[in-house]
């Protein structure tokens, strides 16, 4: 029963937020009468990824709400997107703050770096190859009558966010948060010693699969006690998003299945190359 109230209130947590995200995004393209999907169209897309990157950078899952947010939006770009989680730590930042500061600090710097030029790659290719990716993600609504808040509230919040994406959200952060807290009871990750350096690597990459917080707090344990290299950390956050991906999940699961194909095989290269490097 305590399992399934934890649930519940993460779940709740969690859709509250991405909706204040999605609304403030939606709130304030409107208000400021569509200059911030401008400044998005019209800036460079250099900038995109920067800046997507920047926010995603922040500590805890909002900046991840946000880049979310964006996308759905058209705000920013597939490969901007796919970069800015790869910036993305989590809920863990802050209790990795804690641990060990000046390595965090280092950490996140990195993240963002990658972040920044995995997006740019990300893109090219996807561009390249012709991969398909939401079609959907085109633009915000804008009406004529944005002054009516009555209107405002039915069309854009009712109509769009409510009714089109945050029950789903709701139901796919219900569902994944169920599966991780009575999944891994059964795993016992923790158990495995450090002379599985390697095979800790390609299991961070794994578990960072998972669209939940929780899981990364392992390595990240593990690191502080000086069990596992940084390699085998920064794998792990590389492909790890924290609950950031929930919310795409909902919205287009190929696109989040992609992103997470991304940035596997982007975290196991830059990891191994780490691990290689002695890190």
């Amino acid at each position: 029963m305590d399992a399934v109230i934890k649930i519940l209130k993460e779940t709740a947590q969690i859709s509250i937020l991405v909706a204040i995200m999605m609304i403030l995004v939606d709130a304030l393209n409107v208000l400021s009468k569509n200059k911030l999907q401008n400044f998005f169209i019209n800036a460079k897309k250099f900038k995109q990824y920067v800046l997507s990157s920047f926010i995603g950078a922040m500590p805890g899952c909002i900046g991840a709400f946000t880049n979310v947010s964006l996308y759905i939006h058209g705000l920013i770009s597939f490969g901007a997107l796919a970069g800015s989680m790869i910036a993305v730590s989590g809920n863990e930042a802050f209790v990795m703050l804690a641990m060990f500061p000046k390595e965090a600090l280092i950490l996140f710097f990195i993240l963002f770096i990658i972040g920044i030029f995995s997006g740019m790659l990300i893109d090219s290719f996807v561009k390249k190859f012709n991969i398909s990716v939401c079609k959907n993600c085109k633009e915000m609504r804008v009406h004529i009558d944005e002054n009516n808040f009555k209107h405002y509230f039915m069309e854009h919040i009712w109509e769009h966010i409510i009714k089109n994406h945050l029950w789903k959200t709701a139901l796919w952060t219900l569902g994944a948060l169920a599966i991780v807290e009575f999944g891994l009871k059964y795993l016992r990750l923790e158990q495995f010693t450090s002379e599985y350096k390697i095979a800790f690597l390609f299991l961070g990459a794994l578990v960072g699969l998972i669209p939940e917080s929780g899981p990364h707090l392992i390595f990240a344990t593990l690191f502080a006690q000086s069990l596992i290299p940084f390699s085998v950390l920064l794998t792990s956050s590389i492909v790890q998003d924290g609950h950031g991906m929930l919310p795409l999940l909902s919205y287009s699961f190929k696109d989040s299945l992609k992103i997470k194909a991304f940035n596997f095989i982007i975290g196991l290269t830059v990891g191994l190359i780490f691990y290689a490097s002695g890190f």
